[in-house]
């Protein structure tokens, strides 16, 4: 191993790290937002509704997000949709994500003892109410250790979207490579890189867990 190559690929993939969380952040965030929905969808008493939503978390589980980024980024554009990178990356991941969010979700509700929604309606809260001052604030605390895996998952599935030339961390590495002719310098940097991420982040969710669950 040459550490002079090393010193000189870090700042390049420093780079991509930086890029990698972006991706890691946003995807979440939207996937959360999406799984918010869904979720209530799929406790909805209509039907339909929750079927819908079934058939989402349905499709998104149960196919790989490799797949899904394909399908987003060459396939659109034969329906006349042409995306970015970047983009394409986004609303794949947070597509997945939010499939994933949503079962996490919504078993956080049902965790929710029903008696609070019996007591919210005794009171005259509207289901809007119930579930804004009562019932999501008690579910957001008790997710946090699955939405915190859910998170160092996407940050290391993120390395899927260099497929589509999208050039994070992993992809940063693969040309390294190519432009060196070198191959156990960059990936081992890339995974110190993906492991120092890992590490930071399983550490902040488990203080904001620790704190949470504090009375």
């Amino acid at each position: 191993m040459d550490f002079e190559i090393l010193i000189k690929m870090f700042p390049i993939l420093l780079k991509g790290s930086v890029i990698t969380v972006e991706l890691t952040v946003l995807s979440v965030l939207i996937g959360s937002i999406i799984g918010i929905i869904v979720a209530l969808m799929k406790i909805s008493n209509n039907i339909v509704i929750s079927k819908i939503a079934t058939f989402y978390t349905w499709i998104f589980r149960g196919t790989p997000m490799l797949v899904q980024l394909f399908v987003i980024y060459y396939g659109l554009p034969s329906l006349g949709i042409k995306l970015q990178p970047f983009n394409a990356a986004i609303i794949g991941l947070s597509l997945n994500s939010g499939a994933y969010m949503a079962e996490i979700i919504r078993g956080g509700i049902q965790s929710v003892d029903k008696g609070q929604f019996e007591a919210c309606k005794a009171l005259g809260f509207t289901y809007f109410q119930t579930m804004k001052r009562v019932i999501l604030p008690q579910t957001f605390k008790n997710i946090i250790p699955p939405v915190g895996n859910e998170f160092i998952t996407m940050l290391k599935d993120t390395s899927l979207v260099s497929a589509i030339a999208m050039e994070e961390l992993m992809r940063n590495a693969q040309l390294r490579m190519s432009a060196t002719g070198r191959t156990v310098e960059p990936f081992f940097l890339a995974a110190c890189l993906y492991l120092f991420m890992t590490t930071i982040f399983t550490v902040v969710f488990s203080r904001i867990e620790k704190k949470l669950s504090v009375y």
